[in-house]
């Protein structure tokens, strides 16, 4: 058995399954959310800790929806537990981990500064509102330096916050690019890599009509929000599709995918005013995301991984183990 195969098809009904309850089971979780108050009025579970049912709900039962719908899909089929993509490869992989770990934080600060380049009017160098929302946050009790919560958060996101985040992203990750992508790899590994960034994007449809990431106010709402969505799923997929074929594993897209939520949100610490979350300045705009967006044109442009379907390797004995 081969990892990638030139010649065989789209096993349809694998994939069937897959989605059916990837997108049932998360899709049922936003449903809970929604009738329980949606994610702004969410019932609190341990009252006076801020912990509500969709804070719980999120990073666990939605996240790992993928994951779930891999396991159900090997098992209902016949599949089996082969070709997992678990393996780390670690010492022939460092290079894609590092770009995995570093390469978000590098995108999104890029998306932010052409951003603000281009709307000026929207920078705000004296984290005046970034200020206020911390003195609210904390009832002016707590006199802290916007700067230095902010060389925090920065620090953060390139040291613990990929690692914290590494585990929900791999709820998503072990079934998006681990199972989905190897599944569509025959129609061609550019098709299959925007095929399945385009499902990742509307997979989070229902959070997106319920305020997550762009709120309610912005123009066009929510159709705008969900398209906006599928673009930065389209673009940060490219991303980890590629290194999650350059490793042959599933845990440097993991990796990505948990760097990209520590620090998508960093532009947004220096926004003056209400700007259109359409737009920016985090990767989630469509200006805040240009590094993200050209990122994943040179990668489909150059990279060989995306120039036809990957060869194929024997995958015997394709553990969990590192290298």
């Amino acid at each position: 058995m081969s990892r990638h195969s030139n010649d065989r098809s789209v096993e349809t009904r694998r994939v069937a399954v897959f989605l059916l309850v990837a997108y049932g089971v998360a899709w049922a979780t936003a449903a809970t959310i929604y009738v329980t108050g949606g994610l702004a009025d969410s019932p609190e579970l341990l009252s006076g800790l801020g912990v509500t049912l969709a804070a719980v709900l999120l990073p666990t039962t939605y996240m790992f929806a993928p994951a779930v719908g891999s396991v159900v899909a090997r098992h209902l089929t016949g599949e089996g537990w082969t070709d997992l993509w678990l393996r780390p490869r670690l010492r022939s992989s460092l290079g894609v981990y590092a770009a995995a770990w570093f390469g978000p934080v590098l995108l999104t600060l890029v998306g932010a500064v052409v951003y603000f380049a281009g709307f000026p009017a929207s920078f705000d160098p004296e984290l005046a509102t970034f200020a206020e929302a911390v003195r609210g946050a904390t009832g002016g009790d707590v006199a802290v330096d916007p700067w230095t919560l902010v060389a925090v958060q920065l620090v953060s996101a390139v040291t613990i916050g990929p690692l914290v985040n590494t585990f929900f992203a791999f709820g998503e990750e072990l079934g998006w690019r681990a199972y989905l992508l190897p599944k569509l790899l025959p129609l061609g590994t550019r098709r299959a890599t925007l095929l399945v960034g385009l499902i990742w994007g509307v997979w989070h449809w229902p959070l997106v009509a319920m305020g997550y990431n762009y709120g309610f106010g912005y123009p066009g709402a929510p159709w705008t929000g969900c398209l906006a969505m599928c673009w930065f799923t389209l673009t940060t997929g490219v991303f980890l599709a590629w290194v999650t074929l350059r490793s042959e594993s599933v845990w440097p897209a993991a990796v990505g995918h948990g760097a990209i939520n520590a620090v998508a949100a960093i532009g947004a610490l220096f926004v003056a005013g209400q700007p259109t979350p359409l737009l920016g300045p985090t990767p989630l705009g469509i200006v805040g995301g240009f590094g993200w967006t050209a990122a994943a044109a040179w990668l489909l442009w150059k990279s060989e991984l995306f120039a036809g379907t990957p060869p194929s390797r024997d995958v015997a004995g394709d553990a969990t183990t590192a290298e």
